[in-house]
């Protein structure tokens, strides 16, 4: 078994025809594709399509048999993405069974022949001799090599464009991060931490982040969608973008595709912005979710030929589930993003290519106007109705209250040597002023707008100002008195105080 490696695994096999005809290949070929139960897709004078069943092994391979001079170039192509770049063999064996059919075709039509023939003439009268060229994968067919991936052209103008800009900004990331860490460590400053250089240069260069966003960068929204973390997580992000791209713009059209895939990102980093209160958020993947979401609009409005949208349907429908999949499984991947983007694509991606709704015929400009208007609403609903978290004032407050804390374990440093009056100096200093200004700042925190781990601290804070105080007034109280009456309940409420504490730090609650 042959393995196809490559972006769009194929395999090829020109078989020279000789004084055999032409016609008489293709009507064996199509009796031989109807025999293997492949759906044909179209016939005519110049070749045929068909599309292969999904199975365990297969989400459908497109057959072509395309007669040139005095060839016939037999082709079995994937249709989807391919995982790890290879057709684990599928198209080889694809050839290998039509090779096999055709044989045993031949054979048996030798008695039908001018039947056939007359048969097939007239059907070839009424095709369109030129579907080739509207195939939904004849654009891929020009993409000669890797340099074509980056040419604009006729159907594929938006793609590299969009290509292009996201390598250079990673390259103007990745020059930025290394001029700022040579600049670190010529100023002598030896412990300074790179990824901590590398966030910054993040988000001055555009990040997607809850807070920045809230606070005014709304241009946020579109240039997060051009940083990459990693090499690899932009060499993933732009293979999917070239397979969705040519896909995509060769049926949409380039404005449409550019709108989608901007339109699509600002969506995604809006669902982000909602569901992440902390850190920040960057990749293509919410965009390119938009153009699969587009490309499954296009599939259920049958923007192509029956077989050819029913192959496309299954196979992208099986990519996008494994992307989902994915990110769910993985660790720090923005799933908010990816459903968004894949759900905003999908409205965009009908909205723009269907121009009838109701049994009337909408302008394009209409219905653009309104892809704007919801992406504009969802953006208005966001930022008015989306609390701005207020996690510094919290972080400030909550220094003063671990202070405050600290100086309680002073307590501790009693000792028989200090005088009555000393001790409830230090009683009262420690144990209850410590614990009245640790009441007054959780006022203050109560007050703040919090996200959900601040929540969660706050309440823990709560808890330890309730018992602290008990025991700071009891351990006043108690050493006011000779024979300390209250020592054993103060014990108590101390172990009550540390078990407290113990749970806290056995949820391992870290902060940034």
């Amino acid at each position: 078994m042959g393995l196809s490696w490559g972006y769009s695994p194929k395999v090829e096999k020109y078989i020279p025809l000789g004084e055999y005809p032409a016609d008489r290949y293709l009507i064996i070929a199509h009796q031989a594709i109807e025999n293997l139960g492949w759906k044909l897709s179209h016939v005519s004078e110049s070749g045929l399509i068909a599309y292969t069943g999904i199975s365990l092994q297969s989400y459908s391979e497109e057959i072509s048999i395309r007669v040139i001079l005095n060839f016939a170039i037999v082709k079995s192509e994937c249709v989807g993405v391919q995982l790890l770049f290879t057709d684990y063999g599928k198209n080889d064996q694809n050839l290998q069974k039509f090779f096999d059919e055709f044989e045993y075709v031949q054979f048996h039509l030798k008695e039908v022949w001018e039947d056939r023939l007359t048969q097939f003439h007239a059907h070839i009268a009424t095709q369109d001799d030129q579907y080739f060229e509207k195939a939904p994968l004849a654009i891929k067919n020009k993409i000669k090599n890797v340099l074509y991936l980056f040419i604009p052209r006729k159907g594929y103008l938006v793609t590299p464009i969009l290509l292009i800009l996201n390598i250079l900004y990673y390259l103007a990331i990745l020059g930025l991060f290394m001029q700022r860490a040579y600049l670190i460590k010529e100023m002598g400053l030896i412990d300074f931490d790179l990824r901590e250089v590398a966030d910054r240069v993040l988000v001055d260069m555009g990040a997607n982040s809850r807070k920045l966003v809230l606070g005014g960068g709304i241009w946020r929204l579109i240039s997060h969608q051009f940083i990459h973390l990693s090499f690899w997580h932009l060499f993933f992000n732009m293979y999917a973008l070239i397979y969705i791209g040519l896909m995509v713009e060769n049926k949409l059209g380039s404005w449409k595709t550019l709108a989608v895939y901007l339109l699509s990102g600002i969506c995604g980093g809006l669902i982000s912005v909602i569901n992440h209160q902390i850190g920040f958020m960057a990749g293509a993947s919410g965009a390119i979710m938009g153009m699969f979401g587009a490309f499954l609009a296009l599939l259920i409005s049958n923007a192509f030929e029956k077989n050819a949208n029913r192959a496309l349907l299954i196979s992208t429908l099986i990519v996008t589930a494994v992307m989902l999949i994915n990110g769910l499984t993985g660790e720090k991947i923005d799933n908010s993003a990816h459903f968004g983007g894949l759900i905003s694509g999908f409205v965009l991606g009908y909205l723009l290519y269907n121009p009838a709704y109701f049994k009337h015929e909408i302008s394009i400009y209409y219905r653009s106007a309104f892809a704007f208007v919801l992406v504009l609403g969802l953006g208005f609903g966001v930022m008015r109705f989306s609390p701005i978290y207020q996690e510094q004032e919290y972080s400030v407050l909550r220094e003063e209250f671990i202070k405050n804390e600290n100086l309680f374990t002073e307590v501790y440093n009693i000792n028989w040597e200090m005088s009555r009056e000393e001790k409830v100096q230090l009683i009262k200093r420690c144990a209850i002023d410590s614990w009245k200004k640790n009441q007054q700042i959780l006022a203050k925190m109560e007050n703040l707008v919090l996200m959900d781990r601040d929540k969660a601290d706050l309440a823990y804070r709560t808890k330890l100002v309730k018992k602290g105080s008990q025991i700071g007034l009891m351990l006043y109280q108690d050493y006011q008195s000779e024979d300390r009456p209250l020592k054993y309940k103060i014990q108590q409420k101390l172990n009550e105080y540390t078990r407290i504490k113990t749970a806290q730090r056995d949820q391992l609650v870290i902060w940034d």
